[in-house]
């Protein structure tokens, strides 16, 4: 039963931290280039930073629940 509660509780939060980051848009250090027929977006910074709060958060879930 934890299990699921958990993947329930990790999809809430990914879905309120993708929303946050539609806000927000691109991040200072995210790559845009913008040509004259295409555009092309890499966001680096974006990505670190989900990284980083993911990495937190999950280690954080494991934490309370080996207790």
């Amino acid at each position: 039963m934890h299990i699921g509660k958990s993947i329930i509780f990790m999809g809430i939060v990914l879905v309120i931290v993708g929303l946050l980051f539609t806000l927000f848009k691109p991040l200072p250090g995210d790559i845009e280039y913008k040509g004259e027929k295409f555009s092309v977006y890499f966001p680096i910074v974006t990505s670190i930073v989900v990284s980083i709060v993911l990495t937190i958060l999950i280690n954080l879930l494991i934490y309370f629940f080996k207790r």
